[in-house]
């Protein structure tokens, strides 16, 4: 078995909070005095759930109660850098990470202020560690389609400083999705990816809609739509990219196992897919980790992850040259000779 460090990915589906280290957010907290609850400190990585409005709604506090540490400038800085230096480490070369402005913008001088620190922040971090980096601004579904508009227009002012994407996130069942489209037309129309949530918490039907109402380019998680093979020949067919997170799909009980994550159904299919960590700090699993459960749980062959490897670049916003130059690495990496098998610590990076 190949290293799977030495594997060149492109990370597209990582949240900003979510990207942040364990032992970050512990330090932040005991600065400033804010009580964590026993799920982010001994109890870590949580037990969750998603699969009832109850179990959402500890997951979503347990992330507000993150983003709460996150008190100056320098601890953005720091949280991009870190996740960038963490990207590295598994191997990444292209991360797209995602944020909300919105939530936010109250501590940090408005949604314009704190994005203008986010790009500074991601620019920082792409001289210190030599990852590249794209940003895509998400729209909160349990806000108003409204919102989603004004965050539209300013992901539209940043499109020559790095932000590649548009996403709409949080619980799948809030809010109704067609009237989230406008938002994403005036993305679309300024040349940004769409890429919203869909597909995970709810089946196959949400994916159709998301499809006929904000065009998307990938979807967020979208792995339920092999529960409907009509549904998988259009995401095909129009060559939508699914970003897959097995272990979010586990920890949130969409699936009960890694196994039963359709990740080799969707490829049979003829989907493209490109493996993400979505949150770390609550999933307890980064980018490389993805990989390693694929290979542990469902005998993923390295020829088999080197596909998901190249899917994540087909499907990214990363330079054309960056591309070219990753998925020659990967054939490289393919066609070297395995070493031997890696230590189970790999699972948990």
């Amino acid at each position: 078995m190949r290293p799977l460090h030495d594997l060149p990915k492109a990370h597209l589906h990582l949240h900003f909070t979510g990207s942040m280290r364990h032992s970050t957010l512990l330090e932040l907290a005991q600065r400033d005095g804010v009580n964590l609850p026993p799920a982010l400190q001994a109890e870590w990585p949580p037990e969750l759930s998603g699969a009832d409005e109850k179990g959402w709604f500890r997951f979503q506090r347990l992330y507000d109660v993150a983003r709460s540490v996150l008190r100056t400038e320098e601890d953005v800085r720091r949280l991009v850098r870190e996740a960038a230096e963490d990207d590295v480490a598994d191997g990444a070369r292209w991360t797209e990470i995602q944020v909300d402005p919105s939530g936010y913008g109250a501590r940090f001088g408005g949604v314009t202020a704190f994005t203008d620190l986010v790009i500074d922040a991601v620019r920082e971090a792409e001289q210190a560690t030599g990852l590249c980096m794209g940003v895509v601004i998400a729209a909160n579904r349990t806000r108003h389609p409204l919102d989603a508009r004004t965050l539209a227009r300013l992901a539209t002012q940043y499109v020559d400083r790095g932000v590649v994407g548009f996403g709409l996130s949080n619980d799948e069942r809030r809010g109704e999705t067609t009237d989230f489209g406008r938002a994403f037309r005036i993305a679309a129309d300024a040349g940004l990816a769409s890429v919203p949530h869909g597909g995970e918490l709810r089946g196959p039907e949400h994916v159709t809609t998301c499809l006929d109402h904000l065009h998307p380019q990938r979807l967020g998680h979208g792995v339920r739509a092999a529960e409907d093979p009509r549904v998988l020949d259009r995401v095909v067919s129009e060559g939508v990219a699914l970003e897959v997170c097995p272990a979010s799909n586990v920890a949130l009980g969409v699936y009960a196992t890694v196994e039963e994550v359709p990740v080799r159904e969707l490829m049979a299919a003829g989907a493209t897919i490109a493996l993400g960590a979505d949150d770390p700090l609550l999933f307890g699993t980064r980018l490389a980790g993805q990989y390693a459960l694929l290979r542990a749980a469902q005998d993923f062959s390295d020829a088999e992850l080197a596909e998901l490897a190249l899917g994540s670049w087909r499907a990214s916003r990363a330079p054309s040259e960056l591309v070219a130059r990753a998925e020659a690495d990967v054939r490289t990496w393919l066609e070297a000779a395995a070493d031997s098998p890696l230590p189970v610590s790999e699972l948990n990076r």
